[in-house]
């Protein structure tokens, strides 16, 4: 396992941290079984991890090993059921909250789907349920791509590579392990050591602020949490609510360039914009919320499947009135998160993350706020065994906070997933509302463009569980 995978994998210790993601494709019919099962079998050949299932070395003494389950049964991993009435999405929704809520069985791979058919009589819903510690939610689309298809007839796909074989354990993974870091750093050390050097030789003041600069970017990224800012979604528990919004990809996106920002900032904005009227309405003030946003680390030759992201943790305005001004501010404090001189080192946090007490870890992620997120998906229709995949939902682990929302772009729709403590938001309902809201803030910042035929007009659409 990376450092990153470990962390994921260390805070199942604490219940209220299940690392658990779980997916909702809604389909436009159901797909041919005996196809899907011959997908997913590929899928599982391309994507290895899928077929792997984690084994403790001695002692601790290096981090669990991605091994192949000698006793892999696809079928296991495969379920299918007709949804019982009212067969709509909110009983989609209400069994996706209990995947979220399920602890998976250690001994196998890491994952599950389930085959949900009825839905609205002649629809279908698929529930896929992955440990984070197989994947993040960019290379969750990048596995996606080796299942889904571009037209009903299927994807022409290179043969896949044969099942890998068991490899050996015990000391030789913890030698192996100690090994590798410890060449890792010297090999960082030694590239790192020279230039530097020659550097406060010939630039000692600049050198000086470049390592600076460095050490305090460690701390703002390291650094614990020890209060909760928000003073209405403070409780925590195991308990889970689910609940969605949908808002049109292409209005959203003009809205950001009218401003001159980000999607990813307008998508922030209309949060804080809700969260803030949520706050309100519980009598509360909220100036500022603390957030964890996941930060991609992948490049393009990165490997199917593991983490390659770092958690910046940050306060984030919410109290700015005008909704241009709020943008704007939350557009440059996400630029400068993402230029963090740390940002690099992120598995070297995660590794001394890794080796605190679980206790003072999981105590620190509880005080923050909400994680948030944004997953560029497909701008062009998939299909899944046969059947179109209308809509894809990504419902993130909340980590120890409030709420995880995360907008996933699907085609012409952005597919917003809301995965709620109940403990801390006892009222979903009402946090839907106050998120319409703000996405609808959001979106009046551009023209109301004619309504095409026989569609609604452009605009936030919720459900809640």
């Amino acid at each position: 396992m990376s450092q990153t995978d470990l962390f994921s994998w260390n805070m199942e210790r604490d219940p209220s941290l299940r690392s658990t993601i779980v997916s909702v494709l809604l389909l436009d019919t159901d797909p041919d079984w005996d196809r899907l099962v011959r997908t997913i079998a590929r899928g599982t050949l391309v994507v290895p991890k899928l077929r792997d299932r984690l084994v403790a070395v001695p002692f601790g003494l290096a981090p669990p090993r991605w091994e192949p389950d000698p006793d892999f049964d696809l079928l296991w991993h495969l379920r299918r059921a007709a949804l019982p009435e009212p067969a709509n999405l909110s009983t989609v929704l209400d069994f996706a909250r209990t995947e979220a809520m399920t602890a998976f069985d250690p001994v196998r791979p890491l994952w599950r789907l389930t085959l949900l058919s009825g839905l609205d009589g002649t629809r279908c819903a698929v529930v896929l349920t992955v440990h984070h510690s197989l994947t993040d939610g960019i290379g969750g689309i990048r596995m996606a791509t080796e299942i889904l298809d571009l037209d009903r007839a299927g994807t022409d796909r290179a043969h896949p590579p044969a099942p890998r074989s068991g490899g050996d354990s015990g000391w030789r993974d913890i030698a192996a392990w100690n090994w590798s870091v410890g060449t890792d750093l010297l090999r960082g050390g030694i590239g790192a050591t020279l230039p530097t050097a020659w550097r406060a030789v010939t630039h000692p003041a600049r050198t000086l602020r470049d390592s600076s600069t460095l050490v305090a970017s460690l701390v703002r990224l390291a650094r614990p949490i020890t209060a909760t800012l928000s003073p209405v979604m403070r409780d925590r528990s195991t308990r889970r609510e689910l609940a969605i919004l949908e808002v049109p990809v292409e209005r959203l996106h003009r809205a950001a360039h009218a401003v001159g920002c980000t999607m990813n900032a307008a998508f922030l904005t209309a949060v804080a914009i809700g969260l803030r009227t949520y706050h309100e309405r519980h009598g509360a003030k909220a100036d500022q919320l603390r957030l964890t946003m996941p930060i991609s680390l992948r490049t393009a030759d990165d490997p199917l499947g593991g983490n390659r992201i770092t958690l910046a943790r940050f306060a984030l305005r919410v109290d700015i009135a005008d909704t241009e001004d709020l943008m704007r501010a939350l557009n440059t404090t996400i630029s400068d998160w993402r230029r963090e001189p740390a940002i690099p080192f992120s598995s070297a946090v995660a590794a001394a993350f890794n080796r605190m007490p679980v206790a003072m870890v999981t105590e620190m992620l509880k005080h923050v706020d909400f994680v948030a997120s944004n997953v560029p998906g497909s701008p062009v229709p998939l299909y899944l065994a046969g059947a179109r995949v209308d809509r894809m939902y990504a419902f993130g682990p909340t980590i120890g906070t409030a709420m995880n929302v995360t907008l996933t772009s699907h085609v012409e729709t952005c597919c917003i997933a809301i995965n709620a403590d109940s403990a801390a938001i006892p009222d979903i309902a009402s946090l839907v509302e106050c998120f319409g809201e703000g996405f609808q803030r959001v979106l009046d910042l551009v023209d109301e463009p004619e309504p095409l035929a026989d569609t609604e007009p452009p605009g936030p659409r919720s459900l809640r569980k």
